[in-house]
């Protein structure tokens, strides 16, 4: 059964959607299966890997609406080994169809049910703001995991992000809870960094992941060439820093597991 993470921040360039993409290239390339869910209309998760947006048959929209089975829609990703749900900008008119519907934030999270089985982990790339597409994926999702700056304007979005995941537990996923908060774009030079890092270590302890995200030139040309860096430079720091990231997630899964296993039935 696949855990399902929404990657998320309500701030806009703090590398969610490049961890989002290699994340999932470093898990399957771990051995593990891996879905992708693309819920951003500006579709570059889909983009980075390597899929065309302009060239996809069908979207997550027509999951959303109804319009399509979401086996109808799911593209293999050859150039990072994972399953995509795809997305353009046709998924922007999901938000407004769904506005009328009567159970309209758990559409996802009924079309994922139905093939999470075939999964070890999900991952949906959501949009920078709270919408009902967010709403869609905080609804659907196991957990959160944060990509974020280490500056001060990223501890405000922080907060903001908390308050949001505690409004959908009251609402509508009470079992939602963080799954980790990433360090993205990474300077030990910056004194700033480390006093925000230092922060997030006392506040959220064994949730924030002990592996970082250095800036490196390679995870940001990867994407124009439709590759997560895995594959792009498997040598390069962004490449062998998600390796880690995505090490610790499996590891944090396996003790999951084991304690689910040990419960008494």
């Amino acid at each position: 059964m696949a855990r399902i993470m929404a990657v998320t921040n309500q701030k806009g360039g703090v590398g969610k959607t490049t961890s989002c993409v290699n994340i999932s290239a470093s898990l399957a390339a771990m051995r593990r299966k891996v879905l992708l869910v693309d819920l951003d209309p500006q579709g570059n998760a889909t983009m980075g890997c390597g899929i065309d947006k302009y060239e996809v048959e069908h979207t997550v929209y027509e999951v959303l609406t109804k319009k399509k089975e979401i086996d109808e829609v799911i593209v293999h990703s050859e150039n990072a080994d994972i399953d995509v749900l795809p997305s353009n900008g046709d998924v922007t008119a999901a938000e407004v169809e769904l506005m009328s519907e009567i159970g309209r934030e758990h559409r996802l999270r009924l079309a994922l049910n139905s093939i999470r089985d075939r999964y070890d982990f999900v991952l949906i790339d959501c949009p920078p703001s709270l919408n009902m597409l967010t709403v869609n994926a905080l609804s659907a999702a196991d957990s959160v995991l944060i990509p974020m700056q280490c500056e001060y304007y990223a501890l405000e979005g922080l907060a903001a992000l908390m308050s949001t995941i505690e409004q959908i537990r009251e609402t509508v996923n009470p079992g939602l809870e963080v799954e980790g908060l990433l360090r993205t774009m990474y300077d030990p030079r910056n004194s700033l960094t480390l006093d925000v890092s230092a922060q997030l270590k006392e506040y959220f302890e064994d949730k924030l992941y002990g592996s970082v995200v250095p800036r490196n030139v390679r995870l940001a040309e990867a994407p124009s060439h439709g590759l997560p860096a895995l594959k792009y430079d498997k040598s390069s720091r962004g490449a062998v820093a998600y390796l880690a990231v995505a090490g610790e997630i499996v590891r944090k899964a396996k003790i999951r597991n084991s304690s689910k296993a040990a419960e008494p039935a």
